[in-house]
């Protein structure tokens, strides 16, 4: 069996989780929500590898993790794209896309400097309101912010 050199761009994975076709623009984006820093299993990040819809894409290999499927939804906020793959023994066992929840918590910073999310210790809450577009409300100021302008926490 032959292996093309693009093929070896990334590492066969014997169990755990992908996350593929994620913006290169939101990778790193996408590992602050995960918490890959806090693993301590292998951990692979691929960062600006050609990809046929996106141009450019990033892609996350996290050897030996299962993440709850709430976890990985909260990536659709800036990764709308993203395709997660299931791994056992080597072979894909389950791949869905990311679906984005109707409300976000505790992953984005409200915007607005008067916000009470900015000055009480309190977790952000912000409702989807255009799904197509990506955009977020926060919950308690009603501000507006697009997921491209998203400050992660």
């Amino acid at each position: 069996m032959t292996v093309s050199k693009q093929e070896l761009a990334v590492a066969a994975l014997r169990n755990g989780t992908v996350i593929d076709h994620i913006p290169s623009a939101s990778l790193f984006k996408a590992v602050r929500i995960l918490g890959i820093e806090n693993l301590t299993g292998a951990v692979t990040i691929g960062y600006n590898l050609d990809s046929k819809k996106l141009g450019t894409k990033g892609i996350i290999k996290a050897a030996d993790v299962f993440f709850p499927e709430s976890t990985l939804n909260r990536i659709a906020l800036i990764a709308p794209s993203a395709v997660v793959n299931i791994i056992r023994d080597y072979e894909v066992v389950e791949k869905f896309p990311v679906s984005l929840p109707d409300t976000i918590v505790g992953i984005v910073k409200c915007g607005n400097p008067k916000c009470i999310t900015n000055n009480e210790p309190m977790r952000t809450r912000f409702h989807v309101i255009n799904r197509d577009d990506v955009t977020i409300s926060c919950h308690y100021c009603s501000q507006v912010v697009k997921s491209i302008d998203a400050k992660i926490i």
